[in-house]
């Protein structure tokens, strides 16, 4: 079981970036395809972006590509995603997870695809 920890959550105004982060404590994260997903107030959670094991492919929800970057450093078993240009819509708990499978190609997750899940950080964009 991957014990997954999130930071880097807060609040920013529209057009800001942050960079949330997550690790594992326990097994590591570095043979797992990552992904993160997201969830908003009364919305069910949704797919945000994926990386396979090596970090050398990612595949981003049409919402967020361009805007959103996610990459890994395997000897620092951490995960990052880089979001600029925020919107108000990208309001929402974010959580990391842990993909039983990594996808080539477009495909879109659901949290049937997760083996682990970090317990969420909070993203707020104001206006």
């Amino acid at each position: 079981q991957v014990q997954l920890v999130e930071s880097g959550g807060g609040l920013v105004q529209a057009g800001g970036s942050l960079r949330l982060s997550c690790t594992s404590s326990g097994r590591t994260l570095r043979s797992s395809a990552m992904g993160w997903f997201r969830q908003a107030p009364g919305q069910e959670r949704e797919f945000v972006a994926a990386i396979s094991w090596s970090g050398g492919s990612t595949s981003y929800a049409d919402s967020v590509k361009g805007r959103f970057t996610l990459s890994r450093d395997n000897a620092k078993n951490t995960v990052y995603l880089q979001m600029n240009s925020l919107k108000p819509e990208d309001t929402a708990v974010y959580y990391c997870a842990a993909l039983l499978i990594y996808y080539s190609g477009k495909y879109y997750y659901t949290p049937r695809d997760v083996r682990s899940w970090g317990q969420g950080t909070q993203v707020t964009v104001s206006l």
